[in-house]
């Protein structure tokens, strides 16, 4: 079983979908298999200005019944694309950093404290301190056409399943089976599906040992 997410660094919904990606994760350490990627946004996905961004901060905020607005210093109207907080957090795999706490860093430091993560310097200097690395090391692996290679193709298979929303899930199980929640951002629907799958998956391990495989023919 192996569950894949979708996300941008600086997505508000992608941080409040941090929880139920972190209680997935508890719940069920050991029998799946979780991994993050990139799904780049560009200028269609973004604010357009700071008062646009933050009216989009109090509709979240009151969906999710959060005690906090987020902070939208971040956004700079000038850039079309986030690259250096999302290559920053892809590049920190390269040095070991393979889990979430790198992302979580950059995403905590955008939406939160509002600092400016889409400057090179900013990013590195927090995905760094996040994963323990030399900020000259990370920057320089940050801005290599391997990593934004990498960015680039996780971004085009998220296009490919033909969705548009960031947080994406897609949860596969051994037997094929799968299923894709885009713009989910709550744990239980995501659990409902994976119960179900490990269930079926199950039962056909339990069916192949009693009859083994099927006939060639």
């Amino acid at each position: 079983m192996k569950v894949t997410y979708y996300l941008e660094v600086v997505s508000s919904w992608c941080y409040w979908a941090e929880p139920a990606w972190a209680e997935l994760k508890r719940r069920y350490a050991g029998k799946v298999d979780f991994q993050w990627q990139l799904a780049l946004m560009d200028a269609s996905g973004l604010p357009t200005s700071r008062a646009q961004c933050d009216w989009f901060y109090r509709r979240s905020g009151l969906l999710v019944r959060s005690p906090f607005m987020l902070n939208s210093g971040w956004f700079e109207p000038e850039l079309k694309e986030y690259l250096a907080p999302n290559l920053v957090a892809e590049a920190a795999r390269d040095f070991g950093a393979t889990d979430d706490r790198v992302r979580l860093a950059l995403a905590e430091a955008a939406v939160r404290e509002g600092r400016k993560v889409g400057r090179w310097d900013v990013a590195a200097e927090i995905g760094a301190a996040a994963a323990g690395v030399e900020v000259g090391k990370l920057l320089t692996a940050a801005q290599s056409a391997a990593v934004e290679a990498r960015a680039r193709a996780s971004t085009a298979t998220f296009h490919a399943l033909q969705v548009t929303q960031r947080p994406t899930f897609v949860i596969e199980s051994g037997i094929g089976d799968r299923a894709v929640f885009s713009g989910i951002w709550t744990a239980e629907p995501l659990v409902a599906s994976i119960e179900a799958m490990l269930q079926d998956a199950a039962g056909y391990a339990s069916h192949r040992a009693h009859h083994g495989g099927p006939p060639a023919n």
